[in-house]
């Protein structure tokens, strides 16, 4: 009798045992996340003073934002062109950021024309390959001006 009292005490401290172990449960619920809708816009940006210390510092803190991609500051134009997920972030919301930077008074962004933006990257190419025909009138006097201005 109590080798069978032995025997049911040993099972019941092994069920015991056994049974206690603690499992992770997965309750996770499959996060669901929307598609990234990729935008770009580009901003003029005023009161820079220099390549280092305004332009790194602002395409810094855009590429750290939430909701950013993708930032280049170009400081020799005064642009900056932000690749954004709008689902995240909006021109506004961009602007209104980079007006923050440097406790709000120091810069101020403003969207692009997307035509003069356009007009400025192609006459900068033809600038530099010194082929000015086929850019338009406005867009001559901008890159033309910053050129012989370099060279005086």
């Amino acid at each position: 009798m109590k080798i069978q009292k032995y025997i049911s005490a040993v099972l019941v401290v092994c069920v015991l045992l056994t049974s206690c172990k603690t499992e992770s449960k997965k309750t996770d619920a499959p996060k669901v996340e929307l598609a990234a809708n990729t935008q770009k816009v580009s901003l003029n940006i005023s009161g820079m003073t220099c390549e280092i210390g305004c332009a790194k510092t602002i395409q810094s803190k855009l590429s750290k934002k939430a909701g950013v991609l993708e930032a280049k500051v170009v400081f020799k134009d005064s642009i900056a062109n932000i690749e954004y997920d709008a689902n995240k972030t909006s021109k506004k919301d961009l602007i209104a950021f980079v007006d923050g930077i440097a406790d709000g008074g120091l810069y101020k962004a403003s969207e692009c024309a997307k035509k003069a933006h356009i007009c400025k990257e192609n006459c900068k190419k033809e600038c530099d390959t010194k082929s000015k025909k086929t850019c338009s009138t406005e867009c001559k006097k901008e890159c033309c001006i910053k050129e012989t201005e370099k060279k005086a």
